[in-house]
């Protein structure tokens, strides 16, 4: 099916060849919209399933962007909407074979640090799994990645300095922390996020993980960036929304875009 989905794309993208992938998270996909070039919805592709949360467009978006060839999820396959860790990642081993080297993925979090606020932008440097899966499990694929691949730099430490030499340019303030994942889809409660800072946990979401850790076996150098769009459960007297997570984001997305933009260029 990999392959299918791989030549299915080939023969539609012609001699287009996408260097860089990103993953566009909750109420980010405004980028896709801008650049476009060539759109493939998810539901031509074979093995790719579509995204039923809100501010997902579930296509898959071709376009040049400072010069380098990228290729857009516009919309993300989740873990609480039925699909198994291996269907989660499967569009990150197509872009594998498509020639990515470089993935730029990016969510919607919770602050669980104290000092952010909602519409920061975070840069990951390292994340926590709690998901209770691995999307490696399973045979694996010895001519991508190896059987036992290592973790300790899951996120690009030259682009983690890289993207926030960029901010500092841009006059963008970021954020660096750990990025916990849970599966979802019910928000944590304040005892889960008490114990995802104990744990070492900056931002709190649903989703990057099994991406990050498919993208670090497959050798692809990976930056992570999480839209703070509210304070996790315990953090602040508020209660939690989608709709408040999508507004968040709303805030942040011309920075957002100015800031990939950029990253873009650099690499």
């Amino acid at each position: 099916m990999l392959n299918n989905a791989a030549e299915f794309i080939k023969n539609r993208i012609g001699n287009f060849k996408p260097e860089i992938g990103i993953i566009l998270g909750s109420g980010l996909g405004e980028l896709a919209d801008e650049y476009c070039k060539l759109a493939i919805p998810y539901s031509e592709i074979p093995g790719f399933e579509t995204s039923s949360v809100s501010g997902h467009k579930s296509r898959l978006v071709f376009a040049e962007i400072n010069q380098k060839n990228v290729v857009m999820m516009q919309g993300r396959f989740h873990f609480y909407e039925g699909y198994s860790a291996q269907k989660v990642v499967f569009p990150v081993k197509v872009m594998k074979k498509l020639g990515v080297e470089t993935l730029i993925v990016t969510n919607a979090a919770g602050g669980v640090n104290p000092d952010f606020k909602p519409a920061d932008l975070m840069v990951i440097t390292d994340h926590i799994n709690l998901m209770g899966t691995n999307p490696l499990i399973g045979a694996n694929d010895n001519d991508t990645g190896v059987r036992f691949p290592d973790m300790s730099e899951v996120y690009t430490k030259e682009y983690v300095k890289l993207v926030q030499k960029i901010g500092d340019k841009l006059g963008i303030s970021l954020q660096k922390g750990v990025y916990i994942a849970f599966t979802g889809p019910s928000y944590e409660t304040p005892a889960e996020v008490r114990m995802a800072r104990v744990l070492g946990a900056d931002a709190v979401g649903m989703s990057t993980v099994p991406e990050a850790i498919t993208a670090r076996w497959a050798g692809m150098k990976v930056i992570g960036i999480s839209c703070i769009c509210n304070s996790a459960a315990g953090i602040s007297d508020a209660g939690l929304s989608h709709n408040e997570v999508i507004k968040a984001a709303g805030e942040a997305k011309e920075k957002f875009k100015k800031l990939v933009k950029e990253i873009i260029k650099e690499l």
